[in-house]
């Protein structure tokens, strides 16, 4: 049996989308709803791969049936392509599975050369309207098919509009429109080498190939690979009859929503315009009506489409964007598919359909994705400002929101001028001594450094927008200025950032503040009903941990201890500990660290008031501690008593060549266990002080980088050990645990023997994909694109959870370490515990919570909705 390439309008629904694409897959189901659709036929998908697949030729069962399918169309509507009696034009579009905005414009009038125009012309008795469409045919031709650019065009309607003194295209007369088709006809000629072509088949041909070629433009690639859209799909062709708006004052062409695309308000929201087609109404020449007006121009043709965008409404579950034509005063719906919205519509339109009673709660909750979340949380730049603003570059999306500022190139500096106006910290790249100024700027754009970098892991964890990557910056810390391309600012110079899209613009862009409504709490609320895994966040502080129970967060999943000794009154004790002589003396400066330190868990755990506390015992290498400037060098020495050129070999030795596999997280712990005897000490004192002020405490102590079995048998018992003789001292008990950071793959194929010795797993994702792929998290920027480009990886796994590797890893782990402990406490506190394709994943190995940053937290609530939903992926993601 021959393989079916072609489908009739009438022979599909909307469930076949992958094969006939959204538009196809649309058109045949409101066909089937008895909806007035002009007739047409779709080639699929599969025709699109195998062009392709075909050395870009298409195969001769293609064409047959596509022919077969216009005899059925000509036959159906009573006209003939090229007919020189009575002509069918039709249009050509484009139909990818899901919407790709700006792949391939629409060709219209398909099938107009000097013969068929004259007998149109005569048909309809009305030359403008012939010679107005032949003109719009040409130029879509051109342009979509042949690459001939629009301006050229549009230079010519420029011209005789001011040499006549027209001020619309619509005030030409034949005559003018007539000359015009000939102009075009010389410019397509001029460009292309070709006469324009007169054959309506080689017309139709050319058109079907260009479509299938726009599935590979440079636009859909960059589209796909930022929606995560695979490129394997293809796209397919609408061939559909031609009506007209352009004939006359009853006839019409406009685009509508059903429902307020801002707001999400339950009311009508779109233009129109009289006498025209519909590039008409996108295009800005004429200013169109409100469709209210249409009541008043139209009151029949009015009722009829506000009945039929409700019954599309109901059909689909969702709000539509409708386009339609009116032909000699006859409706035609052209097009309906699910309307893009503004974030704060998203939720509003989902949870009134809940309340309408036309979708469940958890419909609502999987049409929720995570940018819509993320937009909802943090500032935006208001759309008109954004459109007018400057771009200087592009880098990651490293931490959403929007940010205007004066650039500063050092911590110092930033913190000294973020007292008198907004600063943005712009560095090559950020180090634990800039926190204050992170702290300091609205926010932080790095020249190197990816998703993970951390720069992005700090200001996510701040909830600041943050760039990372910008490539084609140069800094000149010297002169204190910033070059990019040709362009040079100055330190305090202002820029915008947008921490959604990467982008970084000149000047002040206007923001929008976030907002929260109650229809987003009450979808929470929902979200929080469905969920089965836990929600935790990282948090190092009292402050991140209060923005994460505001946020839900049902405790903190990490808190990493390091972050506490880069603070102004505690760095210098730390530097001193490192480099001191022998154990002795490194204790006596552990003794003075040490209620510093569990001043710090007290205070967090004040905040919990008996919600679980993960702490991570130290994990980076003691160099990251350590000076760099000359001056703080000299203070070291003269303080410690050495010489500069003594304390520089110091720091010189401890500095580790390739420290993610070198000297830290439980090494530390095992050459100096004292480090971690005095953060277990601290950590004891903070939860016995809690107890005594009447707050519970549930306190996890968290060992970091274990390998093997014996660095956790070994240090568990030391901790143990010591936490119990505290309890005993003071005759409090409070509630702890230990365990360890899954974060290498050794760790993972060991993890039942592991399991013996921790009370849970907090996979530690970030490092678990270094170690996995051996890719430095700091550096892949500079070939993972290059990687996705070339379809070597589809997505950078620093940013979403690799399911072949990583993922089988944990999930050996998880399965270990059930056969030995059953009820182990399992979960994740990487980054990608706050991405939702990485928590469904999670979900599937059977984790039992996520921790991410307290501004992801909301993201995590949703996902983790889904999750036990059974989603595989966000009905919004594509």
């Amino acid at each position: 049996m021959t393989k079916k390439y072609v489908y009739n309008f009438s022979e599909g629904n909307k469930d076949m989308r992958s094969l006939l694409g959204g538009k196809g897959a649309n058109l045949a189901e409101m066909k089937s709803l008895g909806i007035n659709v002009p007739p047409g036929f779709t080639i699929t998908t599969e025709s699109c791969n195998s062009y392709y697949e075909n050395g870009e030729r298409i195969k001769p069962e293609i064409l047959k049936q596509i022919n077969e399918q216009l005899e059925i169309l000509e036959k159906e509507i009573g006209k003939k392509l090229g007919c020189l009696e009575n002509p069918l034009l039709v249009s050509v579009r484009s139909g990818a599975v899901y919407s790709m905005p700006g792949m391939m414009d629409t060709i219209l009038n398909l099938g107009l050369n000097d013969e068929t125009t004259i007998v149109l012309a005569k048909k309809n008795n009305n030359y403008r309207f012939a010679y107005d469409s032949y003109r719009r045919f040409i130029q879509m031709f051109s342009d979509v098919v042949m690459g001939v650019e629009k301006y050229k065009f549009e230079e010519v309607l420029t011209r005789v509009k001011q040499e006549n003194g027209y001020e619309q295209d619509s005030d030409m007369n034949e005559k003018d429109l007539f000359k015009v088709v000939e102009e075009f006809k010389a410019i397509y000629k001029k460009e292309t080498g070709k006469e324009f072509p007169m054959s309506v088949k080689e017309q139709l041909m050319l058109a079907v190939e260009a479509v299938f070629k726009s599935w590979n433009n440079n636009r859909a690639k960059v589209y796909r690979r930022l929606h995560s859209i695979s490129d394997k799909l293809g796209t397919a062709v609408n061939i559909q009859a031609m009506v007209f708006g352009n004939m006359g004052e009853n006839c019409g062409t406009g685009v509508s929503f059903s429902r307020n695309p801002v707001t999400g308000e339950d009311e009508l929201f779109g233009e129109y315009l009289i006498n025209a087609q519909g590039e008409d109404v996108v295009a800005g020449i004429r200013t169109p009506k409100n469709i209210s007006v249409l009541e008043e121009d139209m009151p029949n043709l009015y009722k009829e489409f506000v009945d039929i965008s409700k019954k599309l409404e109901k059909h689909y579950k969702d709000m539509q964007d409708i386009e339609f034509t009116i032909e000699d005063g006859k409706l035609y719906i052209l097009q309906t598919r699910n309307a893009k919205r503004t974030p704060n519509a998203v939720v509003e339109v989902a949870v009134s359909l809940v309340e309408e009673g036309v979708i469940t709660k958890e419909e609502a909750i999987l049409r929720i994705g995570s940018d819509e979340v993320n937009k909802l949380l943090h500032a935006t730049f208001e759309e008109k400002s954004l459109k007018n603003a400057k771009q200087l570059t592009q880098g990651l999306a490293a931490s959403p929101g929007a940010a205007t500022g004066h650039i500063y190139f050092s911590a110092e500096e930033a913190v000294e001028a973020a007292k008198k106006y907004p600063v943005i910290l712009v560095r090559e790249e950020t180090s634990p001594e800039d926190i204050e100024g992170m702290v300091s700027s609205q926010a932080i754009v790095t020249l190197r450094g990816g998703m993970t970098s951390h720069a992005a892991v700090v200001a996510r964890g701040m909830g600041k927008c943050c760039v990372c990557g910008c490539q084609n910056m140069i800094i000149d810390y010297k002169d204190k200025t910033l070059r990019v391309s040709d362009e040079v600012l100055n330190e305090g110079d202002v820029i915008s950032v947008d921490g959604s899209s990467g982008k970084v613009y000149s000047g002040e862009v206007e923001k929008v503040e976030a907002q929260f409504s109650e229809r987003f709490k009450k979808l929470l609320s929902w979200a929080d009903e469905i969920r089965e895994m836990r929600v935790f966040a990282n948090a190092d502080n009292e402050t991140d941990a209060k923005v994460a129970f505001d946020f839900g967060a049902e405790g903190v999943g990490l808190c990493r201890t390091e972050h506490m000794f880069f603070e102004e009154d505690r760095i210098s004790l730390v530097r001193k500990m490192i480099l001191a002589a022998d154990t002795q003396e490194r204790v006596k400066f552990l003794d003075r660290l040490q209620p510093i330190q569990s001043e710090d868990f007290y205070k967090i755990f004040k905040a919990a008031d008996g919600k679980s506390v993960n702490i991570r015992l130290l994990d980076p290498p003691l160099h990251e501690f350590l000076p760099k400037d000359d001056k703080t060098i000299e203070v070291i020495a003269e303080e410690i008593g050495v010489t500069v050129a003594q304390l520089n070999a110091k720091i010189k030795s401890i500095a580790e060549f390739n420290p993610m596999m070198g000297h830290r997280g439980c090494r530390l712990g095992m050459t100096y266990p004292e480090i971690y005897l005095m953060q277990a000490k601290a950590i004891s004192a903070a939860a016995i002080r809690a107890r005594k002020d009447g707050h519970e405490v549930t306190v996890e102590i968290m060992i970091p980088l274990v390998g093997l079995e014996k660095e956790i048998s070994y240090l568990r018992e030391k901790i143990v050990e010591l936490v119990e003789k505290e309890i005993h001292l003071y005759a409090t008990d409070f509630n702890y645990k230990v365990g360890t950071m899954i974060e290498i793959p050794r760790a993972c194929l060991i993890a039942d023997k592991v399991a013996k010795h921790a009370d849970f797993f907090s996979f530690g994702t970030n490092d678990l994909t270094q170690l996995t792929f051996g890719y430095s998290r700091d550096d892949a920027e500079k070939f993972i694109d290059i990687y996705k480009k070339k379809n070597i990886l589809e997505s950078d796994p620093f940013v979403h959870l690799d399911e072949s590797g990583v993922l089988q890893l944990m999930e050996i782990a998880v399965n270990k370490a059930r056969q030995t402990k059953p009820n182990i406490k399992l979960g994740i506190c990487g980054e990608h515990g706050g991405d939702e394709k990485s928590i469904l994943l999670c979900s599937k190995i059977g984790l039992g919570y996520v921790s991410c940053s307290p501004y992801r937290v909301i993201i995590a609530r949703i996902a983790a909705a889904k999750a036990a939903i059974g989603a595989e992926e966000s009905a919004t993601t594509k």
